[in-house]
């Protein structure tokens, strides 16, 4: 089933790459005018430079019967990047399990957060999200109405409110009413003077002050439709609070997927989810064979 939604997810850039792919391989000498055309499509679908060399150096090293089979280890060669870093969360954890979601506004944080509720509903688990992206009337609208059409508990205060503080009582009402997964949402641009990232860590240190295990993820949202920015952006917020994990959204309206291959190597950080759609179920566990898979086959 995720290889279906994946390579569905993934039909933009899968065209683009195949299409050239053919083209690239549809002469019968591999020699080093097929290796630069083949580095220079992955470049341009947003795998990145040094990601591209890293792949391109990886597969001369390697002897091939036919374009194919070149196919073939290309599939192995991006699997290899990115098998180290596709994660799942344990079912076991922690009670509550407390997950931290960070990203600019405009990437899917909300949408995110509502199909991570329902993956954790699908699995049993009660949910409750805490709405402290308060510098947004708009953010804790949408997210209550989330919470009401999936049935689940949210903590909000007033616009405005301090986001720690939101952040604190989610966690208390966590706790004391037994849920077994929190998802804290956060602002992605403020409209005060605070810097963004200070007020990220900052509701990080209250939550760390009631146990130093909190938050036990920090998932940075991303969006595949931007390409390279994408790598900027998770830069500045890795840097700031460290994610633990990328969800990476909107694979199915860009031709830039290339660009989680990229994040993924110039960065290490581990991704457990992908968005593939826009309907509430649509958010998968990240397989890495089934993603390259679905970009060349």
């Amino acid at each position: 089933m995720f290889f279906k939604k994946i390579k569905e997810s993934l039909s933009k850039t899968h065209d683009k790459l195949v299409t050239g792919l053919n083209h690239i391989l549809g002469r019968s000498v591999i020699d080093e005018s097929l290796w630069e055309e083949l580095e220079t499509l992955l470049i341009t679908s947003d795998v990145g430079v040094e990601t591209s060399s890293l792949i391109i150096k990886n597969l001369k090293k390697q002897s091939f019967k036919d374009s194919e089979d070149l196919k073939i280890g290309l599939i192995n060669e991006i699997t290899k990047i990115l098998s180290p870093y596709a994660r799942v969360i344990n079912n076991n954890q922690a009670k509550p399990y407390v997950i931290m979601i960070v990203g600019v506004n405009g990437v899917g944080k909300t949408t995110t957060i509502a199909k991570l509720s329902k993956f954790f509903i699908n699995n049993g688990k009660k949910v409750v999200l805490g709405a402290a992206d308060t510098f947004r009337a708009a953010a804790i609208e949408q997210l209550e109405i989330w919470a009401n059409r999936l049935g689940i508990d949210i903590v909000k205060q007033k616009e405005n409110a301090d986001p720690a503080a939101v952040a604190f009582d989610s966690l208390q009402f966590a706790k004391s009413k037994g849920h077994d997964v929190l998802i804290i949402d956060t602002a992605g641009r403020l409209h005060t003077k605070t810097n963004l990232m200070e007020e990220l860590k900052k509701i990080k240190r209250v939550l760390q002050k009631v146990s130093p295990e909190y938050p036990h993820e920090t998932f940075l949202v991303l969006d595949a439709t931007l390409g390279q920015n994408t790598i900027n952006q998770a830069k500045v917020f890795n840097e700031a609070i460290n994610a633990t994990g990328i969800i990476m959204t909107k694979l199915d309206g860009t031709a830039k997927g290339g660009v989680l291959i990229n994040v993924v190597n110039s960065l290490k950080i581990p991704v457990y989810f992908v968005g593939v759609g826009e309907g509430i179920d649509d958010l998968e566990v990240f397989d890495a064979k089934s993603f390259a898979e679905g970009l060349f086959e």
